[in-house]
């Protein structure tokens, strides 16, 4: 029996093991990103117009493939997507629908921050 083969193959794949690509780094959307959106989102609220709502909703689909982004932020935005359509009548409840997840947006999409670390207080 010939386990030099075996060996050799095994050898194989764990050298190239490492050279597969590793995950690419995909940034974090800027803040001025959902800043826009935000601004988009309130002016299809306000006019009703289908090319501010088809913005919105364009915007908000691309930013759903985002990788990093939390589930909240995507529920935000899936309801931006779902909400901001052109009606017949421009109603206070259409406008809040619109609003409320687009208020929401800046507060749950941004990027976390992490806290600085403060040196331990020492005792005199």
């Amino acid at each position: 029996m010939n386990v030099t083969l075996p060996t050799r193959t095994l050898l194989l794949l764990a050298l190239a093991a490492p050279l597969q690509a590793a995950p690419t780094y995909v940034p974090w959307p800027s803040q001025d990103t959902f800043m826009a959106l935000q601004k988009e989102a309130f002016l299809c609220s306000l006019n009703n117009s289908q090319n501010q709502c088809d913005d919105v909703r364009q915007h908000a689909d691309e930013l759903m493939d985002h990788p990093r982004l939390p589930a909240v932020c995507k529920d935000v935005l899936w309801s931006l997507v779902g909400k901001a359509r052109v009606a017949t009548t421009n109603s206070f409840q259409r406008r809040d629908s619109i609003d409320q997840p687009a208020r929401r947006l800046i507060g749950v999409c941004s990027e976390p921050v992490k806290p600085s670390k403060k040196p331990a207080p020492t005792r005199t």
